[in-house]
C-alpha cells in the first residue's frame, strides 16, 4: 500500500464527516526526510444532535498511528465552529486551510478559502515571530544543535514577511527562498532531508545564525508596521452563515 493510500484509509476512517484534510509539517515547508512524520489536519463536523446535547463536544479530535511501524501519521481535526474561532485570531491555522497537500476537501473548502483572506490580518505576524523566538531557544539549548529547529526559524520568518507583505500564505521554505535567495537555505534544507530529523550541524556558526534571525525578525516586524492588511478580521458574519449552513447540511450525521 502506497503512502498516500494510507493516509486516505485512515482519514476515511475518522468518526465525522471531514471539512478538509490537508497535509502540513515538514511535507508542507519543503524539507520532507525519511523519518518525517506525515502531519495531516483538518476541520471535522460535528452532528447537530451532539452540539446541543449534553455529553462534553469533541473539539479536537487526535489520532496517532504507525501502521506497519514504516511510517509516523498525526493527524488533527478541529470541529468546523472550533477552526472558525481560531480563524478570527492571530492563531496559526491559515497554513492548514491553504496547503496545496489536500487529502480531503469540499465545496465548503474551497468557500471557506475564500472567506479566511479577509481574516488575515497584520497581526498575524505576531503568531510567526513568537514562533521563531521558540523555535530559536529549542536551536540554541540543544548541544550539537540541529537543523530542523533552525529551519523552522527561517521558515516561520519568511512566511510571516512574505503575508504581510502580500497577503498570500506560503509555507513552503524552497518557494520562498526563490525570492528571499538567503544562500545559507538549500544546503541546511539537503542537510536535513539527508540526515534526518536527527540531522546536526557540527563546527556550526551561531553567531552568524543569530544575525540572520535578528535581521529577519526586524525585516518582519517592519513589515507588520508597514502591512495594508487590516487590523481586524472581517469575515465574522460570513463565516457564521457558512457554519450555519454547514451545521444543518449534515444535521442527521452520526
Amino acid at each position: 500500500m502506497t503512502v498516500n493510500s494510507q493516509l486516505l484509509e485512515i482519514i476515511s476512517h475518522q468518526p465525522y464527516p471531514l471539512l478538509f484534510s490537508t497535509l502540513s509539517g515538514a511535507h508542507l515547508f519543503g524539507f520532507p526526510s525519511q523519518d518525517s512524520d506525515y502531519d495531516l489536519r483538518g476541520v471535522h463536523i460535528l452532528p447537530l444532535a451532539e452540539v446541543v446535547g449534553l455529553h462534553p463536544l469533541r473539539e479536537t479530535i487526535e489520532h496517532f498511528e504507525t501502521p506497519d511501524n514504516q511510517l509516523i501519521i498525526d493527524l488533527v481535526t478541529h470541529d468546523i465552529k472550533k477552526f472558525f474561532q481560531l480563524l478570527l485570531t492571530k492563531k496559526g491555522v491559515l497554513e492548514p486551510l491553504y496547503s496545496p497537500l489536500v487529502f480531503h476537501s469540499s465545496p465548503e473548502h474551497e468557500e471557506l478559502k475564500s472567506i479566511a483572506r479577509s481574516c488575515i490580518t497584520r497581526h498575524h505576524a505576531h503568531h510567526y515571530l513568537g514562533f521563531a523566538r521558540t523555535q530559536w531557544r529549542l536551536f540554541e539549548k540543544e548541544h550539537p544543535p540541529r537543523v530542523k529547529p533552525l529551519l523552522y526559524v527561517f521558515r516561520v520568518l519568511l512566511t510571516g514577511i512574505h503575508l504581510m507583505q502580500t497577503g498570500e500564505v506560503e509555507a513552503n521554505l524552497v518557494r520562498l527562498n526563490e525570492a528571499f535567495q538567503l544562500r545559507y537555505i538549500p544546503e541546511l534544507i539537503a542537510r536535513k532531508m539527508e540526515g534526518g530529523e536527527g540531522a546536526i550541524l557540527e563546527a556550526v556558526d551561531v553567531e552568524f545564525y543569530r544575525g540572520e534571525c535578528d535581521r529577519l525578525r526586524g525585516e518582519l516586524d517592519a513589515a507588520f508596521h508597514s502591512s495594508c492588511l487590516p487590523e481586524a478580521a472581517k469575515g465574522k458574519d460570513a463565516l457564521n452563515d457558512l457554519l450555519v449552513r454547514v451545521r444543518l447540511k449534515y444535521v442527521t450525521s452520526l
